[in-house]
């Protein structure tokens, strides 16, 4: 028996070993099979990945232009320049200034555009990051200079910024005789709790700082009730820039406790089914418009290709057969509404889906104006004690999480949501901007241009429907003529719901301004043949050059 002691002992644990590598070769198989669904792989690959720059030559025939276009797209450029200096001059120079000490100006301003391009870019190019005022859906640099606003404040301008100011004026007035005095509550915060239980559909709410703030409670929340530690996201998806639940480049440190699976997959919903470890699944309905894909910037415009687009009813099916299996198997499932959250409908994506999440988190907008993060979920699960272990607590608090200020805010807002002038710019939603994407596309079509816009209700992203190196140069031609947009540039412009059809179809006048100066000026020249694959060849063989030396 002795003899064969050898040969046992590796075959008995690979028996024993068999349940694991299935869960392992499950896991694999759920996750998106682009770097966003591998996010060890994709760190490995930002390490790797090396950064050159065009040179004066290369910056404008990279994709094979004749001389002739080349030279336009040089007297393009140069005019372009000459004219931000001139009209955006006050601007770019406290832009200038405040650049040395801001490490966030730094970053942004160094990945508006693909890498190779950059250096250039931010030397010559300069965009101005101040504005005087703002007023109505328009904003005012320190020039004069005025732009309608595409930026949406990153999401917290859902209802106007004349709507917001109303908001914070009411909060200042309802705080002030309390000032700064934190830990005991304002009144308000009664009626902000009673409002937000009837909204959310949920029992108790629990108030932050910030919306990534909110989703690490609830994250927290969902590990103590569950005595498990790993959460599930989905591949692409944002939900602050917290530990694991940003994985991949960007954070310093390896996934440890997440999972990243593919969004609106049954693979995925067999991991959940299959597995015991797992407490949380995190949901953010903004990836309806982009399933699986990062958030969309210009700077990843490498060949021009990008893609969204939203289908309401098979997203809602995807988050119903999500629902189901989280109860089944006693995962609790998140919606993180932090983006989202008041645009799509008063009671946000749970409404607009008809699906109830076990923990919602809210921010942005419901300040009216001011920072904040709000949890809202059932008794059982926002309690973070056990009666029967005292010492067994889920600790959580923070010094302005009820700040006097921001709640008579939330407050303004709250109240303002009902009334009926709120309530009728909803009604219709729908159908209103899917009638303006179609006429968007329709005018970009009837004039030749590469253009298209995919939409989640007031959320855009353009696609190029044509392979092409200079696509990013297109939000500086909708910025000369008076578009302001955030540092991603075309990757998501956001609307406000109080925009009207006059001041929509303004936009698209500017819009088409813009794109006849992208064509007339040789930046969507295009070689017959040209594909992406063929792009994205030649961009390997820059970089491969580049490490050669």
């Amino acid at each position: 028996m002795s003899s064969y002691l050898p040969y046992a002992l590796p075959l008995g644990s690979l028996v024993l070993a068999l349940p694991y590598l299935r869960q392992r070769l499950q896991l694999s198989r759920a996750k998106h099979r682009s770097l966003a669904g591998h996010s060890r792989m994709a760190k490995r690959l930002a390490r790797w990945l090396p950064g050159y720059a065009h040179d004066e030559v290369r910056f404008f025939d990279c994709d094979g232009a004749p001389e002739d276009v080349a030279q336009l797209r040089r007297a393009s450029l140069d005019t372009l320049c000459a004219g931000f200096a001139q009209r955006y001059a006050r601007t770019l120079a406290l832009s200038a200034d405040a650049r040395e000490g801001l490490a966030d100006l730094q970053f942004t301003g160094r990945y508006r555009v693909p890498f190779p391009f950059s250096p250039i870019v931010q030397e010559r190019l300069k965009v101005g990051a101040f504005v005087a005022s703002a007023e109505g859906h328009r904003v005012t640099d320190l020039d004069g200079n005025t732009f309608i606003d595409l930026t949406g404040s990153y999401g917290v301008n859902v209802l106007g910024v004349d709507f917001y100011k109303a908001c914070m004026a009411e909060g200042v007035q309802l705080g002030e005789a309390l000032g700064p005095v934190l830990g005991a509550y304002h009144p308000c915060v009664a009626d902000n709790i009673a409002r937000l239980r009837a909204i959310s559909g949920h029992e108790q709410v629990s108030f932050h700082m910030s919306g990534t703030e909110a989703v690490m409670q609830a994250v927290r929340l969902a590990r103590y009730h569950t005595r498990r530690k790993q959460l599930v996201r989905f591949c692409g998806a944002y939900h602050g820039w917290w530990e694991d639940v940003q994985p991949g480049p960007g954070n310093p440190m390896p996934p440890r406790e997440t999972y990243t699976l593919k969004d609106m997959d049954e693979k995925s919903l067999q991991v959940l089914r299959t597995r015991r470890d797992i407490a949380c699944v995190l949901v953010n309905p903004l990836q309806a418009l982009h399933p699986n894909r990062n958030a969309p910037g210009d700077s990843t415009l490498v060949d021009g290709s990008r893609s969204a687009g939203y289908d309401r009813a098979d997203y809602t099916a995807w988050l119903q057969r999500l629902r189901e299996v989280c109860t089944e198997r006693g995962i609790v499932l998140i919606f993180d509404e932090v983006f989202l959250g008041f645009r799509l409908a008063p009671g946000g994506a749970q409404q607009h889906f008809g699906v109830r999440a076990d923990l919602v988190t809210y921010g942005k907008t419901l300040a009216g104006g001011f920072p904040v993060g709000v949890v809202c979920g059932s008794a059982a699960l926002m309690r973070r004690y056990r009666p029967e272990r005292p010492a067994d607590v889920c600790f959580a608090r923070g010094t302005f999480n009820a700040h006097p200020y921001v709640m008579g805010g939330m407050n303004a807002f709250l109240r303002r949501l009902q009334t009926p002038e709120v309530q009728a710019l909803y009604e219709g939603q729908d159908a209103r901007w899917d009638a303006r994407a179609r006429r968007f596309n329709d005018v970009m079509a009837g004039h030749g241009f590469p253009v298209r816009a995919a939409h989640l209700q007031s959320i855009w992203t353009l696609n190029y429907t044509e392979p092409g190196r200079y696509h990013w140069m297109f939000q500086y031609f909708l910025r000369w003529h008076g578009l302001a947009l955030s540092w991603v540039g075309t990757g998501r412009l956001i609307f406000g719901l109080h925009l009207s059809d006059d001041d929509f179809e303004e936009v698209l006048r500017r819009f088409v301004a813009a794109a006849q100066d992208m064509q007339a000026q040789g930046w969507w020249w295009r070689a017959p043949g040209l594909t992406r694959k063929a792009i994205r060849r030649q961009v390997l063989r820059e970089m491969w050059q580049h490490l050669r030396g």
